[in-house]
């Protein structure tokens, strides 16, 4: 049975996910079989395993920083978000329904024989497992029926480092404030606190670590840098949305839906030092880019009516009269198409059927089986400036609920695209292809794109981070954890 070990942090985004991909990345340089869990994800960026099953991508990176195939087990219970107060509750890798909070909250513990069944088969094939928790497990209100925390702590006999976000201020307060709230049993679990995202000199933060070690009655088991690391991000939380990046010399605008999801899709033009990813909300910052890209999207028919009221709609189109490129992926590529109907009110927009924006030959309609799979061919058939991707590979999968008839891997009308597979750009070749059209097309030289290997780099980053992490961690104690010598 393996060892384990557990990320908790002292509020959503103090980077679990990623101390957690680091430390799975570290054990595997070490000689270890790793995997990761988390027993309960909220997201929207999810991916779909190669047997069809639905899991939160977090989970995938850091399956991938492990060096083995992503696993449902790794992530039973995955919950995405379609209303201000409900979700999609996917368990095991399959859409159980959609239900409020409360229901969910009221319905959670009958999942714990799904969760634990997960972990004690991914514990019975590995050497060490790497748990991350979810938001904070002092959440007092939420405690008493707490999956993902301390309880699955209990559960399944874990130690816990926890990790608090110096980059947000009141890294004490917060480190010693989750411990005070938490029972005598909990705070027994706690074996080392853990400073994130540090940018400095450690020896001023000295005299407060002692401190704390004193406050909590635990060792401070590192001190973690910021570190930059091109990872795919977990949910909506994405610096990514947020950055200022001005139009280089190949500019791709991303329409910033508001329930966006799998927005990792447009990771690989981000990864060209002179292509500029800028993700929009209005019309007024749209500009006049070289590619505007609509991505994928919980709730399709509320999000349309979100791009038509704000003006963008009628700004695309009008840029798409001009010969702007325009590609949809999934639930932006059912916006294009004439219309979408949601007879069975399977996306509970409240709207049973609505015009989409009529620049692709599609009609799109809602039914209750989600459709779950990985995908792979040869492109053909596609007419325009993106003609170039004809008769390469690509690999990638989808996941949506509305079908839209037997169509290739891509649709092209003119200058406009459309696909219903996520990570449609991320095989060898293709975004770059695209890329060297579009330099074509305005006259610059492709050459200064540069050339990528998205495999090699992402290797690189895991590496990059797994270097950052065993710097700041003290991974004599880590290990000592793990072999419950502290």
């Amino acid at each position: 049975m393996a060892k384990n070990i557990m990320i908790q942090g002292t509020m959503s985004n103090a980077g679990k996910s990623l101390l957690a991909a680091g430390l799975c990345r570290i054990f595997r340089q070490d000689g270890y079989k790793v995997a990761p869990f988390k027993s309960q994800n909220m997201a929207l960026n999810s991916f779909i395993t190669r047997d069809g099953f639905e899991m939160g991508r977090a989970q995938v990176v850091q399956a991938e920083a492990a060096g083995t195939e992503p696993d449902v087990r790794m992530n039973p219970i995955l919950l995405k978000p379609t209303t201000d107060v409900g979700s999609q509750v996917i368990v095991n890798g399959r859409p159980i329904g959609n239900m409020r909070a409360m229901e969910y909250y009221k319905r959670k513990r009958e999942l714990i024989p799904a969760v634990m069944e997960a972990y004690d088969s991914l514990a019975a094939e590995n050497d060490i497992i790497v748990i991350e928790g979810a938001g904070s497990p002092a959440e007092i209100n939420l405690k008493a029926e707490d999956i993902v925390n301390m309880g699955l702590a209990k559960m399944v006999d874990a130690p816990v480092l926890l990790v608090g976000d110096i980059d947000r201020g009141g890294v004490f307060a917060q480190l010693y404030g989750t411990v005070a709230l938490l029972e005598p049993d909990e705070r027994a679990r706690i074996k080392g606190t853990v400073v994130n995202k540090f940018r400095g000199d450690r020896k001023i933060l000295e005299p407060g670590l002692d401190m704390l070690e004193k406050l909590c009655g635990v060792p401070v088991a590192g001190v973690v840098p910021y570190v930059r690391v091109d990872i795919d991000d977990e949910d909506s939380l994405s610096e990514r949305f947020t950055k200022n990046t001005s139009a280089r010399l190949v500019d791709v605008a991303v329409i910033k839906l508001p329930r966006i999801s799998n927005f990792t899709d447009l990771a690989p033009f981000e990864r060209f030092e002179n292509v500029s990813v800028r993700y929009i909300t209005k019309p007024a910052d749209l500009g006049e880019p070289d590619l505007i890209v609509i991505p994928g999207t919980k709730s399709t028919i509320s999000d349309l009516v979100w791009l038509r009221e704000s003006g963008l709609e009628a700004r695309i189109k009008q840029l798409a009269s001009r010969d702007t490129p325009v590609f949809g992926v999934c639930g932006g590529y059912q916006m294009l198409g004439e219309r979408i109907s949601d007879p069975a009110g399977v996306e509970a927009s409240g709207i049973s059927e609505i015009a989409g924006m009529g620049l692709l030959p599609i009609e799109t309609v809602f039914e209750g089986e989600k459709v779950q799979r990985r995908t792979h061919g040869v492109f053909s058939d596609i007419n325009g400036i993106f003609s170039v991707l004809n008769g390469l590979s690509y690999e990638g999968y989808e996941i949506h609920m509305g079908r839209s008839g037997a169509l290739p891997a891509v649709i092209s009308n003119g200058g406009v695209y459309g696909s219903y597979v996520h990570g449609i750009f991320d095989s060898a070749g293709i975004a770059e292809a695209m890329l060297r059209a579009l330099c074509d097309r305005k006259g610059a030289d492709p050459g200064s794109l540069g050339s990528f290997d998205p495999k090699a780099y992402k290797e690189a980053q895991y590496d990059k981070l797994a270097d950052a992490v065993r710097g700041g961690l003290d991974m004599e104690l880590v290990y000592r954890i793990l072999d419950r010598k502290v």
